[in-house]
């Protein structure tokens, strides 16, 4: 969230960003409803000067003059009916300040969409296979690992079952991400629930924008997570951490859950998206100067779980176009997946500055007795499933129609090979 002082100060400068960004958000009335609020309060800061003037001056009097006590009545209603715009006012401005997305972070390329994003490193050559490699979609069934029709006759489209090796394969691959950054990484391993409140969604930036891509129970207002990147925003919400605490990193698997409503006809085809994911996501709490270091942390921490798994990717960064709504800053990493013949997402590490610590209210001294400042977050998977799982699938294939096991994984596996 933006700070309404920062935009009354550099409207340009934010009008700037969000035209980066391809947005035609409510900057215009964020600035009418801002003058016209700060109008109403001094006008009634005025009537309450003059009515407390006047009621001392009445407080002399032995005969109180009637049109004069009628005047202060009028004064009060006056006061009162304005304190009600106002508080209408000021909701109307933080639901459109919750609806502005971030700044773009210099650094930033400029672009409209995905195809002006910047690819910044590869490693790993694309494996050259003396077959024709198959995509999941093939393998997992031939295999007995993958099985769409119960997954759709369960719980319909953009559902399926993981089955013997598969289930394990994808267990391992959680297993080995959670042990690899906290014993290698210094993160801090966090079991977080899987259904958060409104105000934890409000706070990561999901609401109100994304409401039609969420999951949620109305009878008790909660929240099906889409990322763990939401109950991990609001580990420390409206808190001021002390001097010294920081950074806090986290790390934490969960199920996650998202409509896909916004990639209608995308994708339907195997399980490269569904309303249902496995995640392992990094959080970081870090202090305002430390931020853009820490990404780059964060993109190596990323990294070094495809380069442990044998598997290529690139390090992509996002142009100002294609940032998400949060992020000031981002990279994705990619794995090469043969059988799709595309490069597959399986990790998006962003800068979120100080727009989930304002949102949130979380906030930390920098010495102590100072005045708290606000935290800036960064989050980043570490990684995402199930696409790791195709590449693995893919990229690990044999002539034969088995899947080679990863030597890092084979120890959670307790197979070399699927067949």
């Amino acid at each position: 969230m933006l700070s309404i002082q920062f935009i009354r100060q550099n409207p340009e400068f934010v009008r700037e960003s969000l035209v980066k960004r391809g947005e035609t958000s409510g900057l215009d009335e964020v600035l009418r409803l801002d003058e016209e609020r700060r109008r109403l309060i001094q006008e009634a800061e005025s009537l309450r000067a003059r009515k407390k003037q006047v009621s001392k001056e009445i407080g002399k009097m032995k005969e109180k003059p009637p049109e004069l006590l009628a005047e202060m009545r009028e004064v009060g209603d006056s006061i009162k009916s304005l304190e009600a715009e106002v508080e209408r006012i000021e909701g109307e401005l933080k639901e459109l300040l919750l609806r502005i997305p971030n700044l773009v972070h210099p650094s930033v390329p400029a672009g409209k969409d995905s195809s002006d994003n910047v690819v910044v490193r590869e490693w790993g050559e694309p494996r050259k296979f003396d077959f024709t490699p198959l995509a999941h979609w093939d393998i997992g069934p031939k295999l007995g690992i993958i099985d769409f029709e119960r997954g759709v006759k369960i719980s319909g489209t953009r559902f399926y079952v993981l089955k013997g090796l598969g289930a394990r394969l994808q267990r391992a691959l959680i297993a080995f991400f959670l042990d690899l950054h906290t014993r290698e990484h210094d993160y801090k391993e966090i079991y977080p629930p899987y259904m958060v409140k409104r105000e934890c969604m409000l706070g990561s930036g999901n609401l109100p924008k994304f409401a039609d891509n969420l999951y949620h129970d109305e009878e008790d207002d909660l929240w099906f997570v889409p990322t763990a990147e939401v109950p991990l925003t609001n580990l420390h919400r409206d808190e001021i951490l002390e001097p010294g605490v920081l950074p806090f990193y986290y790390v934490a698997y969960t199920a996650c859950f998202r409509r896909e409503k916004m990639s209608a006809g995308k994708d339907t085809r195997g399980i490269k998206r569904g309303h249902q994911f496995d995640k392992v996501e990094m959080y970081k709490f870090v202090e305002a100067e430390k931020s853009d270091e820490e990404l780059e942390g964060m993109v190596k921490d990323a990294s070094e779980v495809c380069e442990k798994l044998g598997l290529p990717y690139r390090i992509v960064q996002l142009c100002s176009g294609d940032l998400g709504f949060a992020a000031t800053k981002s990279y994705d990493i990619e794995m090469w997946a043969p059988g799709c013949e595309e490069w597959l997402e399986v990790s998006s590490c962003s800068n979120c500055g100080d727009f989930q610590g304002r949102r949130a209210n979380i906030r930390y001294r920098p010495q102590p007795n100072a005045k708290p400042e606000f935290v800036h977050t960064l989050n980043g998977s570490g990684l995402a499933l199930p696409r790791v799982l195709i590449s693995v699938l893919e990229n690990y294939q044999q002539p034969d129609g088995s899947v080679v096991v990863p030597e890092v994984l084979r120890s959670f596996v307790g197979a070399d090979v699927i067949k």
